[in-house]
């Protein structure tokens, strides 16, 4: 059971990486970028910890989510003083 809803958090962590993607390619403004990467990083850390059950990756898996979360921290705030800086 928990292989299954690794498995489906993995594909959904992915389809959202795709649909940021595709509104990134009709925009063209950075934030969808980022969620993009940072939704696929998740993707990938979680189907890496699905297959190596090993000990040793669980470190690195947690600090390519947390590289994913701060990617998704600078976004926000990459957009936020972007807005302030245009009258």
């Amino acid at each position: 059971m928990d292989i299954f809803l690794a498995g489906m958090i993995t594909g959904f962590n992915c389809v959202v990486a795709l649909v940021f993607m595709r509104f990134w390619v009709q925009t063209r403004d950075r934030l969808f970028l980022w969620f993009s990467i940072a939704f696929l990083a998740l993707g990938l850390s979680r189907m890496r910890a699905m297959i190596d059950r090993d000990h040793e990756w669980f470190l690195y898996a947690h600090m390519l989510r947390l590289a994913a979360f701060l990617t998704i921290l600078a976004a926000i705030v990459d957009k936020n003083l972007k807005t302030r800086r245009v009258p």
